[in-house]
């Protein structure tokens, strides 16, 4: 059994964008972000038949559309090569923040040549797989008739016509295609490298493949897709690229040792494995990561206040919520902004006479609905009995004990 969930996120323009995060039943082995081919979708078949595949092999994947295609927000013709490595950056933050950073990159055609360029900038990744990729960016370029790259060059955007449907495309997206040279790249790329290519691509040739191969440093692999095209529209061949895809990965993703599950109203916190300080987070079926901001950790998921704050934000809506609905009010949305600092106070004691720390939670409630002012005064002393409030405000003591491994 599997499941699949909408997943949106801010991608590198501010827009928002669209995915879906295919999950197996039972806790990812790891978790895979998936990059489309140029002008195509999340939607595309290649992708999807490679996704329910590695969800199969204990997979979570991760599959979105590039700005302005499929169903994301913004204007194509706005992007760029660099746009979408910066997407992918976007994405890779965006599902540490909810379930943890991906540790494997596979990218089809250009999205292949941008997860080599992302992968740099993802610390938590170890493997990337590209599927019949182009050594240079630039490829695209004959992808262009010769008139259309000049109406690109007297008026900055034209029309063009890609695999039967018309875009409007910038004239930055061919000049930054160019400037990128994946050679510096794959040189640099510090993480194993499949490579998967078909010697019958006709969109982009199987020399790309060598190219790619010849550049990088080991750990490095190559597996043929003998008679697939370009898009791996037959079933047999995506699925053979996603078993390759999964026996090779699992090499260089090995199952971290963790331990028995959280039971009820316990969370379990644990290194990760994948930063400095990355924490995997469990409560119940549901992990999630934190982290500390760059700098300091790798910024792959909350730091330990977001969270606090977090919990205290979420039990204070819920509560709101709860009583409203009791009482009839006519309370449409609960919206709670919180935020955390230290000011220093001379009233308090201390034994050398100096000012010390007074923490402050600042909780800023919005209340939507036509709520007359008693209603309002009511629900603003409700968010002060909600649970977690008096847990932080009461006689708190906290019990340690060290276990043995």
């Amino acid at each position: 059994m599997s499941r699949t969930e909408r997943f949106t996120f801010r991608g590198s323009c501010g827009d928002q964008l669209d995915g879906r995060l295919d999950l197996p039943e039972d806790r990812p082995r790891s978790y895979a972000l998936f990059a489309h081919c140029f002008t195509c979708s999340k939607d595309v078949v290649a992708a999807s038949r490679i996704s329910r595949r590695l969800v199969e092999k204990g997979f979570g994947v991760l599959r979105f559309d590039f700005t302005g295609l499929g169903s994301s927000d913004g204007d194509f013709a706005n992007t760029s090569f660099t746009s979408n490595v910066e997407d992918l950056v976007a994405a890779a933050a965006a599902l540490g923040s909810t379930h943890e950073p991906p540790r494997l990159l596979i990218g089809h055609s250009l999205g292949g040549a941008a997860v080599l360029a992302a992968a740099t900038q993802l610390p938590s990744v170890t493997a990337v797989a590209t599927i019949g990729a182009p050594f240079d960016p630039g490829h695209i370029r004959h992808l262009f008739p010769e008139e259309a790259q000049d109406r690109l060059r007297q008026n900055g955007r034209a029309e063009v016509t890609l695999a039967g449907r018309t875009f409007t495309v910038g004239a930055q997206l061919l000049q930054d295609a160019d400037a990128h040279h994946l050679d510096v790249i794959l040189k640099n790329l510090d993480r194993a490298l499949l490579v998967l290519h078909s010697p019958t691509d006709e969109q982009v040739g199987i020399d790309n493949a060598r190219r790619i191969f010849d550049a990088a440093r080991h750990p490095k692999s190559f597996v043929t897709l003998d008679g697939a095209d370009h898009l791996l529209t037959c079933r047999a061949d995506a699925e053979y690229a996603a078993d390759v895809l999964a026996a090779w990965a699992a090499r260089y993703l090995p199952d971290l040792p963790t331990a028995p599950p959280a039971p009820g109203g316990t969370v379990l916190v644990e290194e990760s494995g994948q930063g400095r300080l990355t924490q995997s987070i469990q409560a119940g079926r549901h992990v999630w990561a934190a982290d500390e901001p760059q700098g300091v950790g790798d910024d792959t998921g909350p730091t330990p206040y977001d969270l606090l704050l977090s919990a205290l934000g979420a039990c204070t809506s819920m509560t709101i919520r709860m009583y409203a609905d009791r009482k009839g009010y006519p309370l449409e949305h609960v919206s709670v902004r919180l935020s955390h600092r230290r000011s220093h106070s001379e009233d308090c004691s201390d034994p050398n006479g100096r000012p010390c720390a007074m923490e402050h939670i600042d909780r800023e409630i919005r209340l939507v609905g036509a709520l007359d002012e008693e209603q309002r005064a009511r629900l603003t002393q409700i968010a002060d009995r909600c649970p977690v409030h008096r847990t932080l405000t009461g006689a708190l003591a906290i019990s340690t004990a060290v276990t043995a491994p």
